[in-house]
């Protein structure tokens, strides 16, 4: 099995205090697919810098309120 990279986030918590915004309205928001919102919540993939600063816009808040590193 893969390991998870050491990428934190709280993008389903945001989403769902944001009235229950669904993950294709997020990735449609941000740029990117439903499917890529799903890995991103699942800590299977790794977002972009500009991907990450979009979600963090999208929600008011700043970068490290979504993301936290758990690495070395």
């Amino acid at each position: 099995m893969a390991k998870r990279p050491p990428i934190t986030n709280r993008v389903r918590e945001l989403r769902e205090a944001n009235g229950q915004m669904s993950q294709a309205a997020l990735g449609e928001a941000v740029g990117v697919t439903r499917q890529t919102i799903i890995a991103i919540e699942q800590g299977r993939y790794s977002p972009s810098l500009e991907t990450s600063f979009r979600i963090a816009r999208r929600f008011g808040v700043g970068l490290e309120d979504v993301f936290g590193w758990e690495g070395e």
